[in-house]
């Protein structure tokens, strides 16, 4: 059966491309800043193993044609950017070759792009494992499951400022889970101990197929994290009709300034309900800690925050940054529920509201919280 993934760009497609777009332009932006101000390596990259055509059939832009424009609108990342675009049909790799010659003003790029033709797998980690990588991008979206590995992202991760943005097959992991023939991918993907065991639970005390996807989606959360990518971010996507999910993209970073840039972007292309946005999460309930959190509303931030700092003082920068994590809260958020709280005299700041400016808070305002 031929492959018609690329003859019309889904709406979902787009949204993938529009956050992973959006976060390489932000996320080279920090790195190539800090370049600067360091004097560290002067490039950085953008990979995707999966690259594809370059175009659907219907003429939309793929993601690798979307990084290489929005990257000539810049100066800085016309002389510091390497991509490498990898595909094992050639028959893509020529299309996206073609795609990339047709960009206007494609030669202001001081490295061409690479093209390779390799199949994902041992091989190519590998070469990335025994490699101090440049400050790169990693964005991995296979078709179903195949050549996704933990030992893949560890290989881009495990240097300064790599990130890593990879497509998560819900469905088809669920059914392979089961599959005999699929064993060593699961195992490549979950690592050997936690594939046995979810092969062991999914089916025996999972019965509900909301419960199964929270399962499994949390699980890879764990995984990752134990491997150190500390700050992880699943996006959900459903089908068209609302239904059922078809698939996650997940983010893995080491860094929280990576997780937070992310998180406002997934933010702005998520649903919202009272100010919080979604992120198209899993279903969770308390079972399921590190996903519940991720679904709280915007009305119970406030009693968390008078819980868990309860005689304490501590500056907004570092409030946020210790807070946010694992939570659905985007920096506006806690903005706007210290800034209610401070008018009601919930809590203190030391450069109160006035003469400070209405609806501000700066990184280094101490807020001060009271005791139970």
């Amino acid at each position: 059966m031929a492959n018609t993934f690329f003859d019309e760009q889904a709406e979902q497609s787009q949204i993938k491309a529009e956050i992973v777009t959006k976060y390489f332009l932000v996320w080279s932006k920090v790195i190539i800043a800090s370049q600067k101000r360091y004097g560290r390596e002067n490039r950085v990259a953008y990979i995707d193993l999966f690259a594809g055509p370059g175009r659907y059939s219907d003429g939309a832009l793929s993601t690798p044609i979307m990084i290489l424009q929005s990257a000539l609108q810049e100066p800085d990342l016309c002389e510091r950017l390497i991509t490498i675009f990898n595909d094992k049909d050639a028959t893509n790799t020529d299309s996206l070759q073609k795609a990339i010659s047709e960009i206007s003003g494609i030669a202001r790029l001081k490295h061409r792009p690479a093209i390779w033709t390799d199949e994902v797998g041992d091989q190519i980690v590998q070469k990335f494992a025994s490699m101090t990588l440049i400050p790169s991008f990693l964005f991995v979206d296979p078709f179903g499951y195949k050549g996704l590995s933990l030992n893949l992202v560890n290989a881009v991760l495990k240097d300064w400022g790599c990130d890593c943005v990879f497509f998560f097959n819900y469905n088809r992991i669920s059914m392979g889970l089961n599959n005999d023939a699929v064993i060593p991918h699961m195992q490549a993907l979950f690592g050997p101990e936690r594939a046995a065991s979810l092969r062991e639970r999914f089916n025996m005390t999972l019965p509900n197929a909301f419960e199964r996807e929270t399962f499994i989606v949390d699980e890879m959360r764990l995984a990752l994290r134990e491997m150190g990518g500390e700050f992880v971010l699943p996006f959900r996507f459903k089908n068209p009709e609302g239904t059922r999910t078809t698939h996650h993209l997940f983010f893995v970073s080491k860094h929280f300034r990576g997780y937070e840039i992310m998180r406002e972007i997934m933010y702005d292309h998520s649903h919202k309900e009272l100010g919080v946005g979604k992120f198209e999460y899993n279903p969770a309930d308390a079972r399921f800690p590190s996903l519940f959190e991720l679904l709280r509303p915007l009305e119970e931030l406030e009693a968390m925050l008078l819980a868990d700092y309860a005689g304490k003082t501590l500056a907004m920068k570092t409030l946020y940054e210790t807070h946010s994590i694992g939570k659905p809260f985007v920096l506006k958020n806690y903005r706007d529920v210290l800034c209610r709280m401070e008018h009601e005299s919930k809590v203190t700041m030391d450069r109160p509201c006035p003469p400070r400016k209405k609806g501000t808070l700066a990184p280094d305002v101490r807020i001060t919280f009271p005791r139970n």
